[in-house]
């Protein structure tokens, strides 16, 4: 047991410095490449923020343990709203200017839709898998037409623009990704085997392990890059990372297991989990787009969303 909690900590620790080491390598690559800062925002980080979800669905799902990988894409978009932005607030108050972003959020509501509708007979078979997978390569399409029509000085654009001014050889870029990337393999592969066997050992479900630990484990770089960012005082940025991989998360995570190993669903995903994103995901469009008229996020906010995430990991425990 005390081998398998050294292998969750270990994994999480090459996660969350891997997934940092890759965003950075990916973010300047792209930029080295010629993409222009709002899709470098709106897309590269977005997906590279989610690689850590993405590998550990496929470690999770090639060891038979699909439901892990269908818990960690549900269980890291509640703890992307609830934990990373939860947290953020309350460190740093902060307010949503860019106009690119809140465009994201009805982009964001249909991914979300697709998912729903497919898992709603409670099978993730291989043809749930292919559109969803469709359903990322259109994401992808989609995004990059609003980002390269969109003329206008975007926030969003000018605070990733200042992030990439100091530069970094495209040398230098694809070495952290290489690097980030070895870590993220090894990273995933470690914390799926520690979960898996501390969930054996203690009767819980391998879904309740993926919406729990594995969930906040892949969340930690979105953290650790949204709160930099909103000290920084990029605010765009750190909720970029969250709409970002959420949307990659439901698209291209849970399609993971659908290609790589159909299953079924436990009951609880559509009628308790699901439930709960959809729910916190109309809160953060609520604090976002601004209910009252400022789109400012205050701690009291902040406060209440990490309550919210609180309180849903307590009922996981409390009924597991």
């Amino acid at each position: 047991m005390i081998e398998a909690f050294l292998s969750i900590i270990v994994g999480l620790a090459l996660l969350t410095f891997g997934a940092d080491r890759f965003v950075e390598g990916a973010a300047a690559a792209a930029s080295n490449f010629g993409i222009s800062p709002l899709l470098v925002g709106l897309i590269v980080v977005g997906f590279a923020t989610s690689a850590p979800e993405l590998l550990v669905a496929g470690v999770a799902s090639m060891n038979g343990n699909p439901t892990l990988a269908v818990g960690n894409a549900i269980g890291s978009n509640i703890a992307n709203i609830g934990l990373v932005l939860g947290v953020t607030a309350a460190v740093m108050p902060f307010t949503v200017h860019s106009r690119a972003l809140l465009r994201e959020f009805p982009i964001m509501f249909v991914c979300i839709g697709l998912a729903g509708l497919l898992c709603w007979d409670g099978y993730l078979s291989f043809t749930d898998g292919t559109i969803l997978l469709a359903g990322l390569i259109a994401l992808l399409g989609v995004t990059t037409w609003l980002g390269v029509n969109d003329k206008s000085d975007d926030t969003l654009g000018v605070e990733m623009e200042e992030r990439l001014a100091d530069g970094m050889s495209s040398a230098q870029a694809f070495s952290w990704l290489i690097v980030g990337l070895g870590m993220l393999l090894f990273g995933s592969n470690s914390l799926v085997e520690g979960a898996v066997t501390v969930a054996r050992q203690f009767g819980v479900s391998d879904l309740v392990i993926g919406l729990t630990i594995v969930a906040i484990g892949t969340s930690l770089p979105e953290l650790a890059a949204s709160v930099a960012s909103a000290l920084k005082g990029e605010p765009d940025i750190a909720l970029g990372n969250v709409i970002g991989s959420n949307m990659f998360n439901i698209l291209g995570v849970v399609s993971v297991p659908g290609l790589l190993a159909p299953t079924a669903l436990d009951a609880v995903v559509m009628t308790r989990d699901f439930p709960v994103m959809v729910g916190l995901s109309f809160v953060l469009l609520a604090v976002a787009i601004g209910w009252r008229g400022n789109g400012r996020i205050n701690r009291f906010e902040g406060l209440g969303l990490l309550l919210a995430f609180v309180a849903y990991q307590y009922l996981l425990f409390s009924t597991s």
